[in-house]
Order: C-alpha cells, then structure tokens, then sequence
C-alpha cells in the first residue's frame, strides 16, 4: 500500500508564492516554485517573497523533479533560488522551457536543462508516471499534471478557465483529455481557487477587446496601455486591433519583442506583418501608435508614473493621449498603482480604467470550477492557490457539487494530508515554514532580523550615540556625540539628547569604577538604558546605535 502526502510550501492563504508538494513512497515531486510581491506594510525595500526552500534542501536526495504548470512569476520566477541551493530535474512544455532558461541565466546557473514535454503526453520519472493536459491560461502552453499512484491520480489543474471560441491550439482547453482523466480512478483534485467567488464563467469577460476597440477607431489620439510582461493572451488582442486599425505598436519593454519572436518561433502566434514599430522608428509626435508599457508586479505601474511625471527619455504625454489601464491591481502592487493614477490625472490625459468585475483576470470562475469537478470526478478534494477565503469558496462549491464535507480537504502551508490507500489518513503532521524575503538591492535573501530592524527604522526612527575615550585610561576625550533621525521634533530635542549623552557617559564610568569594563557590555548596557529612557519619555522604541571608540594616545 502506498503512502501519498500532498502538502504546499506556498500558495495557500496567499496571492502567489506557489509551490505544491505529492510524495508517492518518500518520493518527492514538486510543481511550482513561485513568487509574491510584498504588501505596503512588507516592502521594506523587499523586490518579493519565495517559499521556504528548508523541507526540500533537507530531503534533497527523494525530490525527483520539479514540474512547472506556465510561464508566470507566482509560479516559477523563484526557481533560480531554488536550484542554487539544490540539483532538482525540471519538466515543462517548450514555451514555459525557454522563459526558464531566461531565469537560470538571470541567476548565473550553468548547466541547467529543462525537460521539454508536450501539453497532452505521458511520462515516466523516477518509475513514476505522470501525465500532462492542456489547460488555458493569459499564457501559452499551459498545462496541469496528473500522477499516478496504485490509489489513483493526484490531478493539478494548474489556472485554467474554459474558452470554447478561442482556437489557438497553443492556448485551448483539452477537454477530451480531461474526460479521460476523470474515467480513471482520480484519488484528489487540487484546483485552483482565485476567481471562486465569481459567478458563471470566466470567458467571454476575460476580453479586452470589446472594452478598448472604440479607442482604436479614433485616428487622432495616440494610445498608452499598460499591460502585464507575461499576459501573452491580452498582447495579442492588442496587436490584432492595431493591425485592424491601421496602428503601429510600440513595446516599451523590450522582454516583450523577446517573447513574441519566441512564440513566433514555436509558430504559437505569428504577429501581423508591419506592425511592431522598433525604438529607432518611434516618434512621440506620431498619433498613430499604440505604446504597450508592460513589466512584472509593480514595475508595470511605476514605468508608467515615470512617463506621467515627465521623468521618462522615451515617451512623452500629449493631452490628446489615451490611456488605458488595464493591467489589474494584484497584491503587493496597490501603492504604485494609486500613484501612478494620480500622477497621470495630473497630466492631463483621458484615462480609462477597465473595471476588474468587468474585465476578468484568466483564472477559473465558479461555474469553470464546477466543469472541472464534473469532467475529473475526484474522491477528494483540494482548493489550492488562493486568500483563505477563497479556498473556502471552493470548497462550497464543491458541498454544492454534491461533495461532503470529509472529501475536502484545506490545509494551511506546511500542513500534510497523509492518504494511506485511498483513504485519508491524517491532516495532522505539519512543519514551521518562514517566508523568505529578497532584497531589492542585491537579490539576497532577507532575515526576519533584518526586516524587524528595517521596520523599526521606518516607524520609530534610530538615535546614534558616539565617544571617543582613551584607550589606556578609558577617560572621554571626545563626545558624546547624539543623533536623532525620526524619533524627536527639534523643539523637544534638546534636553532629550542631553540626557542620553548623559546616560552614555554615567554608564562607562560606573564599570570602569567597578573594575568591570568591556566594550560591548557596555554598549549592550547603554543600549537597554537609553530604550527604556526614550521610550518613557516619548512613547518610541527607536534603534540605539552606541558606538564607544577608543583611541591609543601613547606615551
């Protein structure tokens, strides 16, 4: 009898960070490896968020390989943090493949391969054999993974919503595949849970062109539209009404021509012939262009704030300009996003925000959720990918599909569902996991330490409290010297920092009376008293930074 343990490290209570975990008998295969974006109160000059890497690293010789659904951040753009830790074979489809080496060379990993496999195939890993589906996404070569077990199937649907007009065979559902599927024995379904709370299906509303064509019939205005890097299916309906209305393109981010002659390549999509217009061709005067300002997270909207606030080299606003917005606001992205807004009203262009109940980001809608549980037919099921709340709708959907409650399962990060056979076993074996921040600056990651410190700063400020002494006599020749940054109004600084200095001093000298000097007890002592002074006399808990310097005056 085998034992299967499903389990995430990311992706749950959460927008992003996605990162699953099937065990089959120990042996490990993960799907995703994701990324967020901080919230407001998390940045703290963090770039993003990836999971805890510890389970893996710890149990490094069972993981067999890791398989990777899209190519969007929230599920493998943390990847090169991972496989520089550890040596994981990676398996996805051909368009997904290439975005993934454009991530190992961004982390200067050499030597790294990508398995190459098709939307709708069978494969064997380790003696185990798993199984892809074609699934539609904002990108192409979307896919879920089905393993098998001797219970049957551990089925991951990755996103997907249920299109029934849109062709592409790079982007089309595969519902054929998906019956089969649920004709054998599918032990869980785990699905995805962002767009639950969301009545009917997600197409037709997951268009933009309806909402914009009437902009792109006006020939005297110029249009800017912000759109996500890796929305491939949204830079499409852009360049086929460009090519409708005799318009030219413009891609601010060059990543874009990168990926459309990828996709080109692959012979996904072939852009209308004329169309894109090179740097070296663009002219701000020109009413003829569609500027495409496009980015990951909040990149997207700060190029655009630049533009707006007249900081750009390239584009420059014109009140005739139209600009439209519709990339939608995900987490850790409501800052910029409100700033950028602002500055364009500022500007004095006609702005057009599509409205997000309108316009619908490409994840499963309840009744796109319903399809999928009626086409698998699990015993059990597993909401995935989603706020808490949204996994909770999933799960109502799932009572209304006649499911009861003992056949869903939600856990939270870290929490095991144990199946021995096919029966659910436990839910009870969970592991600590923390959160691991990287820094905007140089990509490192972040300790809880740190951010702790960074917060600090940001609310309470820092004092800094220097002395130079004698090195022989440990008498003060210089100082003290008080800084205050953040913590004190000037007016009420004076007797403030006086007292701190005094502190400062009082302290050296009462250990070098006592015969117990040492300079970092000494500091770590001042440190205490001054927290506790500051903090009674202003309700702050600044950092202390006491720096006790001594000098050799010699002879």
């Amino acid at each position: 009898m085998q034992k299967i343990r499903l389990m995430a490290l990311g992706g749950l209570d959460e927008d992003g960070k996605n990162m699953y975990l099937v065990e089959i008998d120990g042996d490990i295969f993960v799907l995703e490896a994701g990324l967020k974006y901080p919230s407001e109160s998390e940045q703290l000059g963090i770039e993003y968020i990836i999971p805890d890497f510890t389970y893996l690293i710890e149990h490094k010789d069972r993981v067999k390989g890791i398989f990777i659904s899209h190519g969007h951040d929230d599920v493998m753009s943390a990847i090169g943090h991972l496989l520089s830790q550890i040596d994981i074979e990676v398996y996805a489809t051909a368009l997904t493949a290439k975005l993934l080496e454009d991530e190992f060379k961004h982390h200067k990993l050499k030597n790294k391969h990508v398995h190459v496999v098709k939307r709708d195939d069978t494969f064997k890993v380790a003696g185990h054999t798993v199984h892809t589906f074609p699934v539609m996404q904002s990108i192409a070569d979307g896919v879920g993974f089905a393993f098998e077990t001797d219970s049957g199937l551990i089925v991951y649907t990755s996103e997907f919503i249920f299109d029934y007009d849109f062709l592409n065979q790079a982007f089309s559902m595969n519902i054929n595949a998906l019956s089969d599927l649920g004709k054998q024995n599918v032990l869980v379904l785990m699905s995805e849970s962002t767009g639950s709370k969301r009545s009917g299906y997600t197409a037709p509303k997951h268009r933009i062109t309806d909402h914009v064509e009437h902009y792109f019939e006006e020939p005297d205005r110029r249009i800017l539209i912000t759109l996500y890097r890796q929305n491939l299916f949204r830079i499409m309906e852009v360049l086929e009404l460009a090519a409708k209305y005799n318009r030219r393109v413009f891609f601010y981010n060059d990543e874009h021509i990168k990926l459309l002659k990828t996709v080109d390549d692959l012979g996904y999509y072939k852009v209308p012939r004329g169309v894109i217009m090179t740097r070296e061709e663009f002219d701000n005067d020109r009413k003829d262009v569609v500027v495409v300002v496009s980015g990951s997270g909040n990149q997207v909207f700060k190029l655009m704030n630049n533009i707006a606030i007249g900081e750009d080299d390239v584009v420059e606003l014109r009140e005739q300009d139209i600009v439209l917005i519709v990339s939608p606001v995900v987490p850790g992205t409501e800052k910029d996003a409100t700033t950028m807004e602002n500055d364009l009203y500022k500007a004095d262009v006609s702005i057009v925000k599509l409205n997000a109940k309108e316009v619908l980001s490409m994840h499963a809608s309840i009744e796109d959720l319903k399809m999928m549980l009626y086409l698998i037919r699990p015993k059990y099921y597993l909401p995935i990918k989603g706020e808490y709340s949204d996994l909770i709708s999933n799960a109502d959907i799932a009572v209304d599909m006649g499911y009861t409650p003992d056949k869903i399962v939600i856990l939270d990060n870290g929490q095991f569902a144990t199946f021995e056979g096919s029966r659910l076993a436990s839910t009870g074996d969970q592991i600590e996991l923390e959160d691991k921040a990287i820094d905007a600056s140089d990509m490192r990651n972040v300790s809880g330490m740190v951010l702790r410190d960074r917060e600090k700063l940001s609310t309470d400020g820092a004092i800094i409290c220097g002395v130079v002494l004698d090195f022989k006599t440990k008498k003060v020749i210089g100082g003290p010297d008080i800084q205050s940054r953040g913590v004190i109004y000037l007016k009420d600084a004076d007797h403030i920092l006086a007292e701190i200095g005094n502190i400062l001093i009082s302290t050296i000298e009462k250990n070098v009376e006592e015969g117990t000097y040492d300079n970092m007890q000494v500091r770590s002592e001042v440190r205490d008293l001054i927290s506790r002074y500051v903090m009674r006399t202003t309700g702050k808990a600044p950092m202390i930074l006491p720096a006790i310097v001594e000098i050799n005056l010699g002879e």
